[in-house]
């Protein structure tokens, strides 16, 4: 008999609709997936090299520090200092992950007991939720709205109750909206969640994709008494595969973190270390080029989404494109179906983020412009 956590959680939409996919792929339909946001162009070739030259390295195969490796750390550091402003003592302030996905687990496990309450965005994050519900604690979801420009509306928080709230999730710019936090966002979130003694996490996976400005909750005064920010290499870089993240925090709050972390998982393979030492080095020019090809990319799609009767706003960032659809009689599900069945394209239905995700879809930028021409050609024939 499985545990009664189990009960409050569905297996992951993407887990479950990909087999269906790979079925419909296998069966010899020419499906093109502009569902999940996995980049499908390679990391830095010193990245790469990175992971070559580190096998000749007499500790490569041993186990490694939970904390990381030291310039690892440090290269985390600097990689803050220099792209965010932001001044971390990487002794102390800086725990690598495997993955960002992990530090949602991670974070939840240190600072939620059963019974406390969660405040999530709708539309937001699925694992937000589903790691709230598996921790036994109440997810209580706050609305994003278009009108709003999709951020957190402090009247309608002050007007919930907020009884036993421990912690609040904000990810800027926004999955799956594509949403940049405004200049005054954080300014005005950290103060409240201050005198609300609430623990403001902000996962930051997005924040050199289609956009020139890199920005960091961390960089506010005040953000690390009261916060914390996941980070991760798997957009920015092209590593998604090689579960590379990172969180920073006051040195309390990354040791309830450690502490969870230290009994559930070893030390990042050393290999993997070095390579992300290497992607956090990375020049400015080879993200521009990689934006390029993203902007370009984005260009088709907007294409595409004019073509299915969308509506969307072209002044987003991160990896995909948030549009909403005009036929109201049908539900996300329904319009995305359609499209799957007819045409072969997978589009993720907005409303897996959501209720207010309901009457939208999400386009992913991770499709060369082949494949994105060649959906174009099948709705243009429709």
């Amino acid at each position: 008999m499985t545990a009664r956590r189990l009960n409050t959680v569905q297996e992951y939409y993407f887990s479950k609709k990909l087999r269906e996919v790979a079925t419909m792929v296998a069966e010899g339909k020419p499906v093109i997936n502009m569902g999940i946001g996995s980049p499908d162009l390679p990391p830095h070739p010193k990245v790469v090299a990175a992971l070559k030259d580190s096998f000749d390295h007499p500790k490569v195969h041993q186990y490694q520090s939970y904390q990381g490796l030291p310039e690892l750390r440090q290269a985390i550091a600097d990689f803050y200092e220099k792209n965010y402003s932001v001044a971390a003592n990487p002794n102390s302030e800086v725990l690598p992950l495997m993955g960002s996905k992990e530090g949602i687990m991670h974070i939840s496990m240190a600072f939620l007991n059963p019974g406390d309450k969660v405040l999530i965005p709708n539309p937001g994050y699925p694992t937000y939720q589903s790691v709230t519900r598996l921790v036994e604690a109440e997810p209580i979801f706050y609305d994003l709205k278009a009108d709003n420009q999709w951020q957190p509306d402090l009247k309608a928080l002050d007007q919930m109750d907020l009884t036993a709230v421990k912690l609040m999730w904000v990810n800027y710019p926004h999955m799956p909206t594509g949403a940049n936090h405004l200049r005054d966002t954080y300014e005005k979130l950290i103060p409240w969640a201050t005198a609300k003694g609430i623990l403001l996490v902000n996962d930051n996976p997005y924040s050199f994709v289609l956009t020139d400005q890199p920005q960091s909750m961390m960089s506010v005064p005040g953000a690390n008494e009261v916060g914390m920010e996941l980070n991760s290499l798997s957009k920015s870089f092209n590593m998604a595969g090689w579960r590379v993240g990172m969180v920073l925090g006051n040195q309390e709050n990354i040791n309830a973190i450690l502490k969870v972390k230290s009994n559930m998982d070893s030390g990042m393979f050393f290999g993997i270390q070095k390579g992300a030492i290497a992607a956090l080095q990375t020049e400015g020019s080879w993200l521009k080029k990689l934006n390029e090809v993203y902007a370009q990319r984005r260009k088709l799609i907007f294409k595409l989404a004019t073509l299915l009767k969308t509506d969307f706003d072209i002044n987003t960032s991160g990896l995909f494109v948030w549009a909403k659809y005009r036929d109201t009689s049908k539900s996300s599900v329904q319009f995305i179906e359609e499209i799957l069945n007819k045409h072969h394209i997978f589009i993720t239905p907005g409303s897996i983020f959501g209720s207010q995700g309901e009457g939208y879809i999400r386009f992913s930028l991770c499709v060369e412009v082949e494949q994105i021409s060649e959906a174009i050609k099948r709705i243009s024939k429709s």
